[in-house]
């Protein structure tokens, strides 16, 4: 029992991070129909710049992730105002392609930054632990679980609740009936990019926390894939459900696999999210909240 709730904690913890990444992919998909693959250097920009205000500049590290998010969605924006803009009309399948080779550009770049060393970016909790009935829990995880639980709930709140929020809905919907009423649909393009860069950010920052970033960091990011596959990638909801599933599933098979499929190898954890990928998309292509889509012949 208590190596099950230590396993479910960190699995929450892994789940939280593939939770803020899917709602990037998500939020992006559905404002533009495409899958943005630059979000694995997105997150990687973004903990570089943790490191770099926080532990280079000396700012401390709550200002340096703040300013790490706001850079990073402004980074984002631009990137949507020069490179996606002007493809618009164009098939998705090329945008889909143009933003790989954003992700190559932004990964070259964080890569030559970072060297080829781990980079530490700190961790403010100290890796500390504390018991709970017994079990001990790692600091880490619990922030991880608590902040990524008070972002998502803003996120949602902002898109129930304010004008921005609705006219981003309302592009999701229906481009053209959210033009008709006057929604600027390039606006809300570029808030999308802006708000799944922040999500990346912070995303990155918690990856980085306690074990730091190197070159192979961004491919973290591609876990989130399954997890918006799992819940629909035109789901906000599912996005959250299935971030916390795969991080769950992932988190049982680094305790348990080893003791009950150990001839599997000692890494198999990290294959584990792609097979629930394939099993879903196999069973239930559009997910466990998307939108099934229905052809007429």
């Amino acid at each position: 029992m208590v190596r099950l709730l230590q396993s479910t904690v960190q699995g929450l913890g892994l789940g939280t991070v593939y939770v803020l990444l899917g709602l990037g992919f998500v939020i992006i998909f559905k404002s533009m129909g495409v899958i943005s693959f630059a979000q694995p250097g997105m997150m990687v920009l973004g903990a570089w710049w943790v490191i770099y205000f926080g532990r280079i500049l000396g700012l401390g590290f709550p200002l340096a992730v703040l300013i790490a998010v706001l850079l990073t969605a402004l980074i984002g924006m631009a990137l949507e105002r020069a490179a996606i803009r002007p493809m618009i009309g164009e098939p998705v399948f090329a945008i889909a392609i143009l933003t790989i080779g954003l992700d190559i550009v932004l990964r070259v770049i964080v890569n030559d930054l970072l060297g080829p060393q781990v980079r530490s970016m700190g961790d403010p909790w100290g890796l500390k632990t504390f018991p709970i009935a017994g079990v001990v829990i790692q600091q880490r995880y619990v922030a991880r679980l608590v902040i990524g639980t008070v972002v998502v709930g803003l996120l949602l709140a902002f898109f129930k609740y304010t004008r921005i929020g609705l006219a981003m809905r309302a592009t999701a919907f229906d481009q053209e009936v959210a033009m008709a009423q006057g929604v600027s649909v390039g606006a809300v393009f570029a808030l999308s990019w802006a708000i799944a860069g922040g999500l990346a950010a912070l995303a990155g920052t918690f990856v980085g926390l306690g074990s730091g970033i190197d070159q192979q960091s961004a491919f973290v990011a591609l876990k989130a894939l399954p997890a918006i596959i799992l819940g629909g990638l035109d789901s906000i909801h599912g996005a959250v459900i299935g971030g916390l599933l795969v991080g769950l599933i992932e988190g049982y098979s680094l305790t348990y696999q080893s003791q009950y499929a150990g001839f599997l190898g000692d890494n198999f954890s990290q294959v584990v999210p792609y097979l629930v990928m394939l099993a879903v998309l196999l069973v239930r292509p559009f997910g466990l909240f998307g939108t099934r889509e229905v052809e007429r012949v």
